[in-house]
């Protein structure tokens, strides 16, 4: 038997090779980590919600047409009012191709500008070319500097907190056959793919007082009028807007609840309005209030998951209905109101607010026992245990004497200087305010993302900011109860149904803006911008009007002056001026701010707020685990964040990194002893 001569490894030997196997395998594992990380794609790819898009573009910014045309000539309304309302439909589907299409974005730096930034400019294009041949038809003319509008950017996640995964697989079609949802829906966990995220809620316990309440002057209109038009009950809901959008099915993007009049939608006219039912008390009112509705995102998929303007647009989850609506208007705090015209149209807010910036935002969130202490502009509150949630709009005061409607739904209708004066040529009117109060659960914030999230409805593009909320009215009233309620206001009376009860007293509204906020992104002050109002405070259950600076509507553009605030496109027979360009004036986020008082200029948001930890230490009430792990206070700025953010995340994303580092060192320091 031949002897086996190979010797077998001495112990050098061993301690060598197992040295080089911990290298190997190190290093192994920290490529395989490096490679699965530059893998991962923003909304695409699998829905584990662990996607980040710190260098993507989360949503596309256009500039809005809607603002710039303040003059279109009555016989060019209605065609310009279907060429703004394509404009938005484009962006939608461009946003719907920027959520389908990740895979390929990675794949190709290029393809956001060639593939769907480049040909929206060329679509665009196009329709400012038919508006300017509609004005001149009319024997109007476009404004200076129109065609530069044509062109969308890219928002980076430097400038927008991205959203959470898209539930996805980013393998969308790469062709302009992708469909608004595709991409933009709801993912495996519930929740839309187009928001909203952690940063955009913060808990109210944490929040710095920033209400101020109103001065009022010697002369003021001091009573007050309630009609009640109950919650909606009877779901009247639909997706357009005749205000923005008149003679266009889905106009508004997303879903309104509507009480009062009953036969509000893109076809309406002064005549069927003044024909419709009304579901208010008082029958002589049969005005139209109408809001986007919240959703709580908790899978639940709701009758128009399907739809357009639902959930096909990113507009998901159980809608909610609103406990209390209570409407009331109040007086001027320097003077006497003067009747409104009946049909005339005011929207509040900006439903663009995110892209647009804060020019006419007036978005207000609460919760209730908060409401005359902090009202948010960009942030959904996370109310204690026992507080519901209140969106509150305080509408625009000041009317031209004039019109029911303008071109650009803004400039006919304005807000009151911080004295609570009208601009010269506009008179006082008694202004609408509303509060809606919601029983929303409270959304779970954990390890920088949000499970639950409620949401108000909107663009996909805007990807559900609170800063988006919005309002809208038409006055439907009889002439003669339009007389009782400036006679009510004038004589200092509280009058109409449910005036009784004090419960729903309002004092008059502040004359501040309501939250200070983080430096948004500057929008410039073109043409349409107008001073946001505050909410106007309860009584007995807080701030309860809301205020609003602009007019939100429900997803067609509006602008306005500083004078002018409400979008509002007349119904067609109107004999004022109606319809128009659509248009919100926009505002982006601006968080309520720490500060005692609300200024009008922008303040650090919630620089000193306590975490959310901290708060729920603090407060035995509050639901520790609906509160755990995520900071309330966010940056004074918009900044990006990654869809799961967090540290805990990071970790779990790097530790097959760190391991495979730790073997490699392991690995040097054998083979180095080894040598020595």
């Amino acid at each position: 038997m031949k002897r086996n001569s190979r010797r077998r490894p001495t112990g050098a030997r061993r301690a060598t090779f197992a040295a080089v196997a911990l290298i190997v395998g190190g290093g192994g594992l920290i490529a395989a980590n490096v490679y699965a990380s530059a893998s991962e794609v923003g909304w695409g790819g699998a829905n584990d919600g662990e996607q980040t898009v710190s260098s993507e573009t989360v949503t596309i910014d256009c500039p809005d047409l809607g603002t710039r045309l303040t003059e279109v000539p009555e016989p060019a309304r209605a065609e310009v009012d279907k060429e703004l309302a394509l404009l938005d439909q484009q962006i939608t589907e461009a946003y719907s191709r920027l959520a389908g299409t990740r895979q390929a974005q990675a794949e190709d730096d290029g393809f956001v500008q060639n593939s769907i930034l480049g040909p929206l400019k060329d679509k665009r294009t196009a329709v400012i070319d038919r508006i300017k041949t509609d004005l001149e038809r009319a024997g109007g003319t476009a404004p200076d500097g129109i065609d530069e509008l044509a062109p969308c950017t890219g928002m980076p996640a430097e400038q927008a907190q991205p959203v959470a995964d898209t539930g996805d697989d980013g393998s969308a079609q790469n062709d302009d056959s992708a469909q608004p949802g595709d991409g933009a829906g709801q993912g495996d966990d519930g929740q839309a793919a187009s928001g909203p995220v952690a940063s955009d809620f913060v808990d109210i316990t944490t929040v710095q007082p920033n209400v101020k309440e109103p001065a009022r002057q010697s002369g003021a209109s001091t009573g007050g009028f309630v009609t009640e038009c109950g919650v909606n009950a009877n779901k009247n809901h639909n997706t357009d807007n005749v205000i923005v959008a008149p003679g266009v099915s889905n106009g508004a993007h997303h879903l309104h609840d509507y009480v009062g009049n009953q036969s509000n939608d893109a076809f309406a006219t002064n005549d069927s309005f003044a024909a419709a039912q009304t579901t208010c008390r008082d029958q002589d009112d049969k005005s139209s209030y109408y809001w986007p509705v919240v959703r709580v995102q908790d899978g639940t998929q709701d009758f128009d998951q399907e739809a357009d303007g639902g959930g096909k647009e990113g507009n998901v989850g159980r809608i909610l209905s609103a406990e209390q609506a209570q409407i009331k208007f109040i007086g001027s705090p320097t003077g006497k109101v003067v009747a409104m015209p009946r049909f005339l149209r005011i929207i509040t807010g900006d439903a663009k607010a995110f892209t647009n910036g804060t020019a006419n935002a007036n978005a207000h969130w609460s919760c209730t026992g908060f409401e005359d202490k902090v009202q948010l502009t960009d942030a959904y509150p996370l109310c204690p245990q026992g507080s519901k949630v209140v969106r509150t709009f305080a509408f625009q005061s000041c009317w031209d004497g004039q019109n029911t409607d303008s071109a650009n739904h803004r400039t006919h209708v304005g807000f009151a200087d911080e004295a609570g004066n009208c601009a010269e040529g506009f008179r006082a009117i008694p202004q609408l305010t509303m509060r809606l109060v919601y029983d929303a659960p409270r959304p779970v914030v954990r390890d920088g993302q949000v499970e639950n999230p409620y949401a108000v409805d909107g663009f996909p593009e805007q990807l559900h900011k609170p800063i988006t909320d919005h309002d809208d009215f038409i006055n439907v009233m009889t002439e003669g109860l339009m007389d009782k309620v400036v006679d009510c206001i004038n004589s200092g009376r509280q009058c109409g149904a449910g005036a009784d009860d004090p419960s729903k007293e309002e004092p008059a509204p502040s004359d501040e803006p309501s939250s200070g906020g983080d430096t948004p992104k500057d929008p410039g002050k073109g043409a349409g911008t107008q001073t946001p109002q505050p909410p106007a405070g309860t009584a007995d259950t807080g701030q309860n009007g809301a205020g609003d600076g602009g007019a939100k509507n429900g997803g067609a553009k509006d602008g306005g002056e500083k004078d002018g605030g409400a979008k509002d496109g007349a119904a067609k027979g109107d004999g004022a001026k109606d319809g128009g360009a659509k248009g919100d004036g926009g505002a982006q986020d601006d968080r309520a701010a720490a500060g005692s008082e609300v200024d009008t200029a922008p303040k650090a948001a919630r620089s000193d707020a306590p975490t959310v930890e901290q708060s729920a230490a603090d407060d035995a009430g509050t639901d520790t685990e609906a509160v755990s792990e995520q900071a309330a206070s966010t940056p004074s700025e918009t900044r990006p964040q990654a869809v799961t953010g967090g540290l805990a995340d990071t970790g779990a994303r790097l530790w097959p990194a760190a391991a495979g580092a730790v073997l490699v060192t392991a690995g040097l320091l054998l083979l180095r002893r080894r040598r020595a």
